[in-house]
């Protein structure tokens, strides 16, 4: 557990960061504006984002990185 006492993303799961995300972007068009893949920009949807994010490492720190940029300062 010490590892992880200044991980501000421990115990934060994935799919609440892209939840908050999207209320905070009001939505998949804003939230595709900050970061542009696919999974959030053609017919997206929370399961597909997330099974996308989930299997690429490079997209999931970029979603993680706006979320402790915009969410948690």
């Amino acid at each position: 557990m010490e590892h992880q006492k200044n991980n501000p993303l421990h115990g934060k799961r994935l799919d609440t960061i892209l939840e908050e995300l999207l209320a905070y972007y009001d939505g998949w068009e804003k939230l595709g504006q900050k970061i542009d893949i696919r999974c959030f920009n053609e017919n997206p949807s929370l399961k597909s984002s997330l099974t996308f994010l989930r299997k690429t490492p490079w997209a999931r720190t970029k979603v993680e990185q706006l979320y402790l940029r915009v969410i948690k300062p």
